[in-house]
């Protein structure tokens, strides 16, 4: 059954529909949220998009385009508590313990390698961040990243050449070559 057939018959208000409809995206939800925050964070900032879903799934007027919206609130969901710890650090303590601060490795990622990029991207700026993670890691296109950011797709083009420009620079840093 398709995301948009699921779409329609939760908002007619079939349980079962909502059901397998956060079923299937539980998982890329949170590995989104995950690749922009720590664990705790994640599965607190997951909680709170499945909320905003359930409550405005009535008024999704385009079902098929189910998962740019999810990702939308996602992407607000991740900005607004960023946001609200970055002005928080800077009221308590001028804002240098964030800028330090980088987000934990997941211990279930065995690969070397996997852990190398999972560093490197905590070190990207958050916009290169996020335009890296929801193009290459969540395989959205060129036009779903821009209407998720809310940005020209021209703009997640060049945020997109400038993230593979700086993780390269990043990874090479840390002594890993292609």
């Amino acid at each position: 059954m398709t995301d948009e057939l699921l779409v329609v018959r939760a908002q007619l208000g079939e349980r079962a529909a909502l059901a397998e409809l956060l079923a299937r995206w539980r998982m890329p939800v949170w590995t989104y949220v995950r690749r922009m925050l720590d664990g705790e964070r994640a599965d607190d900032v997951t909680q709170e998009i499945w909320l905003a879903v359930v409550r405005g799934l009535p008024r999704l007027r385009e079902p098929g385009r189910f998962a740019p919206w999810l990702f939308t609130i996602a992407r607000r969901s991740v900005t607004d508590r960023l946001r609200g710890e970055y002005a928080w650090a800077q009221e308590t303590s001028g804002f240098g313990d964030m800028v330090g601060e980088r987000i934990a490795e997941d211990p279930v990622e065995a690969m070397v390698d996997r852990a190398a990029l999972v560093n490197v991207l905590s070190d990207l700026p958050v916009p290169e961040r996020e335009i890296l993670v929801l193009f290459y890691l969540e395989d959205l296109p060129i036009e779903e990243c821009a209407y998720i950011c809310q940005i020209p797709a021209g703009t997640v083009k060049s945020r997109l050449n400038r993230a593979r420009r700086l993780l390269r620079e990043h990874l090479e840093e840390k002594g890993y070559r292609p």
